[in-house]
């Protein structure tokens, strides 16, 4: 009873959000409520939550606070040349935008951390999908699954919690992995390739004057091309040239070059040159701050939270000495501090519930008795499949340390090494990072602006798809 409980609230929360009757706030704390009740426990749904939000409050602190940092660190300017580095790379093509996304995705992966890569990546290419009139969504599943392949370093956290489940060392699950994860990577890539000549077929080859994009009053780092035009002039621009060039009308070769022009002229800029908040002269105490962050993050100096509650005050008392000035500041990143926190905590419900209950128990046995005992020899092969949906439907503590012993118990009895076993459990990441249960997902489509709804229905079967890539390289390779 409660493994169809279980499975069915799960299917609830994803119709619901994907068709857009709720919002995902409300489907996390109602829809999990309801079932608890439906299973004759809601006396005990004050503890499951309390329990729940105990667990994601660490969590929470770190998004709250990494938003900060990172966003007074967008402020002051510190990613100004990754932009402007990106822009002369990408131009006004879209092939070369959604394949830059994946590369700077998977680049700022290498700090382990989902949440910081997803605010980096994101203010780096939003002004530009947004100049371009490219699909948002396109964004945030590149990104998502690009990292979601480079959450499997062993500080990323997939690797370690599979080493201490089964008492294995990190460095023997991850290295072997690396070629099947490599060709993860160029898949991702080679995905952002045809995502990219999708885009290109959609918009055409466009000018960036053509494509310019309305901006709305509370997307202050954006800014207009700086061609040299009135806004008068710009909305002239789209009003008779950018038709030609969505249309196609205009050659080929003539539209790559215009795009190419505008894209590399000095006057355009994904971020505000001249915004008030830059402080050129503070660029290399930041560079070293933050450098100095990722670095005590990798060696776990401290607990994650409290080095970005350090880095937050630092950086905001450094940069900005008045505390008006540092008020101005909290408040105008207040607005994503409170999606995401917002969003963690209602997540803490649907976690709560789930574990509270025994759904995840129950669902994990079931699926695990599920499998034929002729599939015995092949347990790695069959836990590589299972750490896609478990992975999506669960969090990575429930599954690595919950339904990853017994899956090794199962393969050691057919004579399946507990080593083959761990590595398999890694190829579902790529799915893991889009899951309503990851509270990062929730600074990458907040950031974009992109509804988790449409993020989901666009990025579930990519993500899916490279990772059976993955373990399909890494059963070739031998590696499990």
């Amino acid at each position: 009873m409660l493994t169809v409980l279980g499975f069915a609230m799960i299917a609830t929360f994803l119709v619901l959000i994907m068709m857009k009757k709720m919002s995902p706030i409300a489907a996390l704390v109602l829809i999990p409520a309801l079932f608890c009740v439906a299973v004759g426990q809601g006396a005990q749904l004050g503890d499951y939550v309390i329990d729940g939000v105990g667990k994601l409050a660490p969590t929470a602190a770190m998004l709250m606070f990494a938003i900060v940092y990172f966003g007074v660190m967008i402020d002051v300017g510190l990613f100004d040349p990754i932009v402007r580095a990106i822009l002369r790379f990408c131009k006004a093509d879209p092939v070369r935008v959604v394949v830059g996304t994946a590369v700077l995705a998977a680049t700022v992966s290498l700090d382990g951390d989902g949440s910081t890569t997803f605010m980096i990546t994101v203010s780096a290419m939003y002004p530009l999908y947004k100049r371009l009139g490219m699909s948002l969504v396109v964004l945030t599943g590149v990104a998502a699954t690009a990292n979601g392949v480079m959450n499997t370093l062993p500080w990323g956290g997939p690797t370690a919690r599979a080493a201490t489940a089964l008492k294995l060392d990190a460095g023997d699950i991850f290295v072997p992995m690396i070629p099947a994860l490599a060709v993860g990577l160029l898949f991702v890539i080679a995905l952002a390739y045809v995502l990219g000549r999708r885009e290109r077929k959609r918009i055409g080859y466009l000018t960036l004057d053509q494509a310019l994009a309305h901006e709305t009053a509370d997307e202050s780092v954006l800014v207009g091309s700086g061609g040299g035009k009135g806004e008068g002039e710009d909305r002239a621009a789209r009003r008779t040239g950018g038709a030609a060039g969505a249309s196609g009308d205009a050659p080929a070769g003539e539209g790559a070059g215009a795009a190419a022009g505008d894209a590399g002229a000095p006057g355009f800029q994904g971020l505000d040159p001249h915004r008030a908040t830059l402080r050129p002269r503070l660029y290399w105490f930041n560079a070293a701050l933050t450098v100095g962050l990722l670095a005590a993050m990798i060696l776990e100096l401290l607990p994650i939270p409290v080095l970005f509650l350090i880095g937050a005050a630092l950086a905001l008392t450094v940069n900005y000495p008045r505390p008006a000035e540092q008020k101005e500041r909290l408040a105008a990143h207040a607005d994503n501090v409170l999606n995401v926190s917002g969003m963690v905590f209602a997540a803490a419900v649907f976690t709560g519930v789930l574990t509270g209950t025994g759904m995840v128990k129950h669902m994990a046995d079931w699926l695990v008795g599920a499998i034929p005992d002729a599939m015995g020899p092949h347990m790695a092969l069959v836990t590589g499949l299972l750490s896609l949906p478990l992975t999506y439907f669960m969090s990575n503590d429930g599954f690595y340390f919950g339904v990853l012993p017994v899956l090794a118990e199962a393969g050691a009895a057919h004579g399946v090494s507990p080593l083959e076993i761990a590595r398999a459990s890694l190829v579902g990441q790529a799915l893991h990072m889009s899951s309503p249960l990851v509270p990062a997902v929730y600074v990458l489509v907040g950031m974009a602006k992109v509804e988790f709804g449409d993020h989901t229905r666009f990025t579930v079967k990519w993500a899916a798809l490279t990772s059976l890539v993955v373990l399909a390289a890494a059963v070739l390779f031998g590696i499990v």
